[in-house]
């Protein structure tokens, strides 16, 4: 039985792939043809067409790898990685408050790069390590 599912996922994977493009294609078609000639005024397209649009934008905007860690001005501000999340609690903690103030202004200073990047590097300064100060607070009274 697990002989058979192995080879026939050598069938059923391009098939399934053909379905998928063909159902995508049918619905940037219909969606074409029904919306862009009335508020455009351009011309209707093919069910080729319509595949070969869809696949030159998959081409020119991506594949789409998921949503975690894409958002730069929400969530984690080091991309998700609790990896380095964690590398960088422990070396907070591990500062003097002298430390921290000029780590805090060094980041300050390097996220200044656009109309709204010092507003945003200090909210997400002030929201993440001031937390972290609170922590290490709360857990060095409860040690």
């Amino acid at each position: 039985m697990k002989q058979f599912f192995y080879k026939g996922r050598f069938i059923f994977i391009p098939i399934a792939v053909a379905a998928f493009l063909s159902l995508i294609s049918f619905a940037v078609m219909q969606l074409w043809n029904d919306l862009l000639p009335d508020i455009l005024h351009v011309a209707t397209i093919t069910f080729w067409q319509a595949m070969g649009i869809f696949i030159l934008c998959k081409i020119l905007f991506g594949f789409g790898k998921g949503g975690r860690g894409r958002n730069p001005w929400g969530g984690n501000p080091w991309g998700g990685n609790p990896r380095m999340r964690n590398k960088m609690q422990e070396r907070f903690k591990s500062m003097t408050p002298e430390e921290k103030e000029k780590f805090k202004q060094k980041m300050r200073d390097r996220a200044n790069c656009g109309p709204r990047g010092a507003d945003m590097a200090m909210m997400l300064l002030t929201r993440e390590w001031d937390g972290f100060e609170a922590e290490s607070a709360k857990q060095n009274m409860n040690n």
